[in-house]
């Protein structure tokens, strides 16, 4: 029977979905579909839990963070195999995905203990001597999440743990594709509310059709909304939840900057990795390689030997690199982007082959501003490369684009580093690395189209907690 987990327990649903794997269409089974009654139901017995999860002590929403993170390692090896399954992950990529879910619960855990305020004297003015005003952060309310198929574990651990760490319900919407990694953890968070007394409703997972994810946004009682996915859908989410507090984590467009300067075996290493990599489909994925025109051939042909021989095959394979894109449209969609920029001028160097929904990897050069493997976010196997003489003309290049996430600059100068730092429109500069790079400590999130808001437990905290002040109007030495 299809099932659901609504505030810790499976529910029957009337519908199901058929799942696939991408790798060879096996079935993986079915998939129950919340409805709108249920998803209603889902809300209110979170919002019900709300006043008790904020009220939990510090040291037993540490330990509660803790269980989770314990529950996720104790079933690695069976939550790395789901993600390879349904997601078509290479397995060492989905281990390395699991690892980093942990983690991120158990920095959940030391922030649940460090969620403090602060003390203000208030005596400015004579009439208000003897004022103090005392802060602390309590939860915004009830969290909507809805993440996407790339990162089915810490994606979702990423809304989860700073939630938890509030005290705050989280009622989640996983991707179609990839429910199964999602049910699974909500089955861990369970077994965490059991062994140290959280409410169970601290966590619903409901795979739902789009109106029943939208009919969760509008809902009026949830407080915050957190997102992760395409530009297009998640600014229209915020337009339709213009009250609650919406945090956006979206696409990318993701450059890496070659200096003159740079370690080029290290530049290469992680840019091909950066690039094909999970068949590219990663929002700091490496799309676009700007190398300074001193090193510019003989990168560009190292560069293209090295995507020829990226490991593509099965996602259990633990050799493979690429694998295959989640679906056939995906890849419709990347191989025609790359006819539109052939016929437009664009030269492939390597790679470029479609078969059902896999694309070899595939290197680009003379592609241009206009075309959408230069303009939009590839979302795929795909790397252009093109020179550049002066690094204010990457900086330019990199500035002109519509989305701003994450910047990887090669250089051991600097005065490089110092400019691109100032210059770029980015929300992070990853020196010596490719835009790839992400430790789930550090505050993660883009400007312009790349979304609102800031990942990482710490930061995202501070987006889903309000300030509560008391004032003291007597408070004097």
């Amino acid at each position: 029977m299809p099932l659901v987990y609504i505030a810790g327990d499976a529910w029957a649903t009337e519908s199901s979905v058929e799942l696939h794997a991408p790798w060879d269409g096996a079935s993986l089974g079915s998939v129950g579909q919340a409805d709108l009654e249920l998803a209603r139901r889902a809300v209110g017995l979170a919002v019900d839990a709300l006043p008790r999860a904020a009220r939990l002590p510090s040291h037993l929403r540490r330990d509660f963070l803790r269980a989770i993170s314990q529950g996720i390692t104790a079933r690695a090896e069976t939550l790395s195999r789901t993600i390879a399954t349904e997601a078509g992950k290479p397995i060492t990529f989905a281990r390395a995905e699991v690892a980093r879910a942990a983690l991120t619960f158990s920095l959940g855990a030391e922030e649940a203990t460090r969620l403090g305020g602060e003390v203000m004297d208030l005596d400015h003015l004579a009439s208000t001597e003897g004022a103090v005003v005392m802060t602390r952060r309590v939860p915004a309310g009830v969290v909507v999440a809805i993440t996407p198929f790339n990162f089915p574990l810490n994606l979702v651990a990423h809304k989860l743990a700073p939630a938890f760490a509030a005290g705050a319900p989280v009622v989640l919407k996983p991707a179609p594709q990839t429910p199964l990694t999602a049910l699974a953890l909500a089955a861990i968070v369970r077994e965490a509310c059991d062994a140290t007394g959280a409410p169970k409703a601290m966590l619903s997972v409901l795979p739902c059709a789009v109106e029943v994810a939208e009919a969760l946004v509008t809902d009026p009682r949830p407080a915050v909304v957190s997102f992760t996915g395409s530009a297009a859908v998640g600014w229209s989410l915020r337009a339709k939840a213009p009250r609650k507090r919406v945090l956006l984590e979206l696409g990318g467009n993701a450059a890496a900057i070659v200096c003159a300067d740079a370690d080029v075996d290290r530049a290469l290493d992680r840019i091909v990795s950066g690039a094909y990599g999970y068949a590219g489909q990663v929002c700091v994925k490496v799309q676009r390689v700007l190398v300074h025109e001193h090193l510019s051939k003989r990168f560009t042909e190292a560069l293209a030997e090295r995507t020829a021989a990226t490991p593509v095959g099965a996602p259990h394979d633990e050799s493979t690199v690429c694998g295959p894109m989640i679906d056939e449209r995906a890849a419709l969609r990347v191989r025609a982007w790359l006819d539109e920029a052939q016929a437009d001028g664009a030269e492939l160097l390597a790679g470029g082959a479609r078969e059902g929904n896999r694309l070899t990897p595939t290197l680009v050069r003379h592609a241009r501003a206009g075309q959408k493997i230069v303009d939009e976010e590839v979302f795929g196997p795909v790397l252009t490369v093109q020179p550049f003489s002066d690094l204010d003309e990457a900086l330019g290049d990199v500035n002109s684009g519509r989305y701003g996430l994450q910047t990887g600059l090669f250089t051991r100068d600097l005065e490089n580093i110092s400019r691109a730092y100032r210059g770029l429109e980015v929300g992070a500069v990853i020196v010596d690395d490719a835009p790839t790079f992400r430790a789930d400590a550090m505050p993660y999130g883009g400007v312009k189209d790349s979304g609102a808001g800031r990942e990482g437990v710490r930061f995202a905290l501070e987006d889903m907690t309000e300030r509560r002040a008391l004032v003291l109007r007597r408070f004097g030495p």
